[in-house]
C-alpha cells in the first residue's frame, strides 16, 4: 500500500508500523500494567493497514476485539539515530488511528510468555485516517484524542498525558530501527480501551485532523 506524503509530490509505499504500548498512565493502569520506564515498543505489519472506507474485519480467532485510537506520525523524512532536537522535523504529517487488538489472544500469549504479534496483526487491525501536514496540526502534545462507538465516547484524552512524546519516540525508535518515509508511529492510547462487535461503527478524531469512521464486520 502506498501514501501521500505531504512532503512528497509522489506516493511512497507504507513501511514498518511501529507501535508504542502503554504510553499513557491511565490505560497502564486499566491493564493493571506498571507504567514503562522507556516506550515499549511492537511492530504490526503493513497488512494490517487499512484506509478510510475500508471495514475493521473480526477474525475467527478471537472473540475479544478491543478498539485503541491513537496519534500516528507519519515519517517523511528518514533516518538513524535522530536527535531529540531534530526528532519533530522527521515527521511529514499526522493522523488519527486505530490499534484494533485480539485482546483474549494478547492475554493467552501473555500468560504463556510468549510474543503476542497475532493479537496485533490481524488484516485490516490499523485503520489510519487521512494525514494532514504537520505544520497545520499545530502542537502536537496538546490534542484532543476521541473515540465513539454507534456515537457513544467511549475514550477521550489529551495527548498532554503521554508518557512519551511523540519527540521522545522518534528519537527513541530511530536508536533501533532506521526509520523510512511512509514508516507509521502509533503512539499509544489512553484509557477507555473495549471490545467492538460485527455492525459496530468506530468513529476517531483528533485535534486538527479529519476524522476516521469506520465499520466492523465479521471476517468472511
Amino acid at each position: 500500500m502506498k501514501i501521500s506524503l505531504p512532503s512528497r509530490s509522489t506516493p511512497v509505499s507504507v513501511g514498518k508500523l511501529l507501535c508504542i504500548g502503554r504510553n499513557y498512565a491511565d490505560h497502564a493502569a486499566e491493564m493493571d500494567r506498571d507504567v514503562p520506564d522507556e516506550p515499549m515498543v511492537f511492530l504490526k505489519p503493513p497488512s494490517a493497514l487499512v484506509r478510510a472506507g475500508a471495514s475493521v474485519e473480526l477474525p475467527p480467532q478471537s472473540q475479544d476485539v478491543h478498539h485503541e485510537v491513537e496519534l500516528v506520525a507519519v515519517i517523511g523524512r528518514g533516518g538513524k539515530h535522530i536527535p531529540r532536537t531534530a526528532a519533530l522535523g522527521h515527521v511529514a504529517g499526522y493522523a488519527v488511528g486505530l490499534d484494533m487488538t485480539a485482546r483474549d489472544l494478547q492475554v493467552e500469549a501473555k500468560e504463556r510468555r510468549h510474543p503476542w504479534s497475532v493479537a496485533k496483526g490481524f488484516d485490516t487491525f490499523a485503520p489510519l485516517g487521512p494525514v494532514q501536514p504537520a505544520e497545520a496540526v499545530g502542537d502536537v502534545q496538546d490534542l484532543t484524542l476521541r473515540l465513539a462507538v454507534n456515537g457513544e465516547t467511549r475514550q477521550e484524552a489529551s495527548t498532554q498525558h503521554q508518557i512519551f512524546s511523540v519527540r521522545e519516540l522518534v528519537h527513541y525508535c530511530s536508536q533501533i530501527f532506521t526509520l523510512s518515509p511512509g514508516d507509521l508511529l502509533y503512539t499509544g492510547t489512553p484509557s477507555g480501551v473495549g471490545p467492538v462487535r460485527a455492525g459496530d461503527r468506530l468513529e476517531a478524531s483528533a485535534t486538527g485532523l479529519d476524522s476516521l469512521s469506520v465499520p466492523v464486520k465479521r471476517a468472511e
